[in-house]
């Protein structure tokens, strides 16, 4: 049965001191997004397909990394793996820095600025993972869920943060700052991680990766289709506003945000309480409501109600379904099946645009959301059957 105890303030206080790495990571990526499109087509004169192409290569690597990621830190352990990463996000401002002092040279800032991101993606690939999988290792797998919540909302805040932070530095600075910040805050995540002690290592046997990543499928498969309901929200809409002639696109986001964080915050240990599956379910349900409201919208409003139903949905589907993944691949291989969980959604959030955009195509911009929904449906069927399987071997 799930654990019902309440998480102490102290293992609070110590995810947060855990999780800050993950916010230092995601303010350095967040810095330079949006002052590297203008810079690569407006200063260095390449097309906006390169800048784009530059901009998409941190997540690209990211996703092939995050095996990479996974088996570090299970062999070598999360402190030594956030170590690895930070320094290598040190590198990156580096890089970032070489990049802007060569803008007299166009193809050697660029070729810097593209090393620079590569970087950056494998430091994103390893700081997160290993930053959940340090805290769960000291605190124990009733940790799991908040871990995962917490590193989420350090996430979303650093990014939030840092993309007005870089904006800011460029025009008052200079696109050299945003090199320089990106190193102290690297450097500042080096001193952290260097004080803090060590988890130790799970034993048991390693499974290699196609093991791990069977074992992942089923919870992976529906999180990667529940998260094409985001991926639609965030890609199209304001092309979808556009077409009903309302104006106030932007707001459907804030509603999202705001409400995707706030379940978080209201309902720190809900995962705990009643189980991983039995959670996921009902956050599917409630996020498949709000794409059929997107949907069936005929006023701003309820679009904006739709918009904020479906946060409240996608909020605790991550740390539910991530609970059932560690129960699936078992302590000593944790981390490699949570990088390989993360894989599902990066590749949903990178594929969700083009299939709902070639969607659009054949039944209207409205309708994608009902095709989002749809999917999410397919995702809340194979939840069912993991939370029925689950049952079955409790009772047996």
């Amino acid at each position: 049965m799930p654990a019902s105890n309440e998480p102490a303030a102290n293992d609070t206080l110590f995810i947060l001191s855990l999780v800050v790495f993950n916010f230092i990571s995601f303010i350095s990526i967040g810095i330079p997004l949006a002052s590297l499109p203008g810079y690569v087509h407006d200063t260095l004169g390449y097309s906006t397909t390169i800048a784009g192409v530059v901009i998409g290569a941190q997540y690209l690597t990211t996703l092939l990394c995050r095996p990479l990621a996974g088996r570090l830190a299970d062999e070598r352990g999360a402190k030594k793996t956030v170590l690895i990463g930070m320094a290598s996000g040190f590198v990156s401002g580096i890089l970032l820095l070489a990049a802007a002092l060569m803008t007299a040279w166009p193809a050697a800032s660029i070729a810097v600025l593209f090393a620079s991101r590569l970087v950056l993606g494998f430091t994103q690939s390893l700081i997160g993972i290993s930053a959940i999988s340090w805290g769960i290792t000291r605190l124990g797998p009733q940790s799991t869920a908040r871990m995962i919540s917490w590193n989420g909302i350090a996430a979303y805040g650093g990014v939030g943060i840092g993309a007005p932070l870089g904006v800011y530095l460029q025009q008052s600075l200079g696109l050299w700052s945003l090199g320089v910040v990106t190193m102290l805050l690297a450097a500042t995540g080096l001193a952290l991680a260097w004080r803090r002690g060590d988890a130790p290592l799970n034993p048991g046997a390693r499974l290699p990766f196609g093991k791990v990543l069977w074992k992942v499928a089923p919870p992976g498969l529906s999180l990667a289709l529940a998260t094409i309901g985001y991926g639609t929200l965030t890609a199209f809409i304001a092309l979808y506003y556009d077409t009903r002639g309302w104006d106030g696109a932007a707001w459907c986001l804030t509603a999202f945000a705001f409400a995707f964080i706030g379940t978080r915050l209201l309902f720190p240990n809900l995962i705990n309480r009643v189980g991983g599956y039995t959670v996921a379910v009902a956050c599917l349900v409630v996020e498949i409501l709000g794409l059929v409201m997107l949907w069936l919208a005929e006023a701003p409003g309820f679009a904006l109600a739709g918009s904020a139903l479906t946060g409240c949905g996608l909020s605790l589907l991550y740390p539910a379904l991530g609970v059932g993944v560690v129960s699936r691949v078992g302590v000593a291989n944790r981390s490699s099946g949570l990088s390989v969980f993360a894989m599902f959604f990066d590749l949903a959030l990178g594929l969700s645009g083009a299939i709902m955009g070639g969607l659009a195509t054949y039944i209207g911009m409205q309708s994608i959301f009902l095709g989002a929904g749809a999917m999410a449906l397919v995702g809340l069927a194979i939840v069912w059957a993991l939370l029925q399987q689950e049952r079955r071997a409790e009772s047996g």
